[in-house]
């Protein structure tokens, strides 16, 4: 109870901010309604409540929000286009391969900084520039010439094409931060430790996996839930420019065209719900490596 009193005064604030915000944002339309019907004297309740309530609010409410997940959700099929988790489905297919090859790649990328020093003088500095690319600007190249490539020149089936375009872009944000933690991790432990198993006349494997894998579990676990979420982010903004009909990044543009923003919100909740799911999910992971490591619980 002492954990959970902090948590839920912090959500009732967010709560009543955001109740207080959709008055002020909606209410320029909610005024113009009223002049438009000829409506005055309004009492002051039921402008509040017409302002929390309007069918495309500048700033959907959070029962509004959470109505239209519930709506989306419990009462459609989950195989059909309208359904919520339909699109989160989608989403995650491409964020769960993007991620398991950004994973690879990152870990691969730290093995050869770590273990070369011309690797590390080669690689580094490009790795770093990778990222100030703004991703918005290579999305569409990406997808655009990866799907013209899958589907023309190697003969990919169309949906599995875009699922690889959207990989792509997943893995190039979540290897990122997988290459620099395992790094850190791989070079953790200290100099007395690496002279200890010198005089073992250990092997580069054995210093390798007796000694720098264990040490960097930490680090890795720790990129990989920033990585799961670059992931996601990644599968999202790959279905932006494509004018792809599945995914939450479909809904999000769907929901811009026609102005509909309780959708837009809807989805944007699905997305942060699905991102502590996935979160939650190497957490766990990670609790079940370090009890079969012998780790103590933290």
């Amino acid at each position: 109870m002492t954990r959970t009193f902090p948590i839920l005064i912090v959500l009732l604030a967010i709560v009543a901010v955001w109740y207080a915000a959709a008055i002020g944002m909606n209410a320029p339309w909610q005024n113009d309604v009223y002049r438009r019907g000829d409506i005055t004297n309004v009492p002051a309740t039921q402008f509040v409540l017409d302002t929390w309530n309007q069918e495309k609010p500048v700033l959907p409410t959070a029962h509004q929000v959470f109505g239209e997940l519930w709506n989306s959700t419990a009462l459609v099929a989950p195989n059909k286009p309208r359904s919520l988790l339909f699109h989160a489905w989608v989403t995650f297919s491409a964020t769960a391969l993007g991620f398991a090859m950004g994973s690879v790649l990152g870990i691969l990328l730290a093995v050869l900084i770590v273990h070369n020093e011309a690797m590390n003088r080669s690689l580094m500095p490009w790795i770093v520039a990778s990222q100030t690319i703004p991703i918005l600007a290579l999305a569409p190249l990406i997808v655009v010439i990866g799907f013209n490539i899958f589907t023309g020149t190697l003969g990919v089936p169309t949906d599995p094409a875009r699922l690889i375009s959207k990989a792509i872009i997943s893995a190039y944000l979540s290897f990122f931060p997988v290459a620099v933690g395992m790094v850190k991790g791989l070079r953790s432990p200290e100099a007395i430790q690496l002279d200890l198993m010198h005089t073992y006349n250990a092997s580069p494997g054995q210093t390798f996996w007796k000694l720098r894998w264990p040490a960097s579990v930490p680090f890795l676990f720790a990129s990989l839930k920033v990585g799961v979420a670059a992931s996601l982010v990644g599968a999202i903004v790959g279905e932006l420019p494509t004018g792809a009909v599945a995914g939450l990044g479909a809904r999000l543009l769907a929901g811009s065209y026609y102005s509909q923003t309780v959708q837009i919100w809807a989805a944007l909740v699905a997305a942060s719900i699905l991102a502590a799911v996935l979160v939650l999910a190497i957490g766990l992971v990670e609790k079940l490596v370090n009890k079969s490591m012998g780790a103590r619980p933290a």
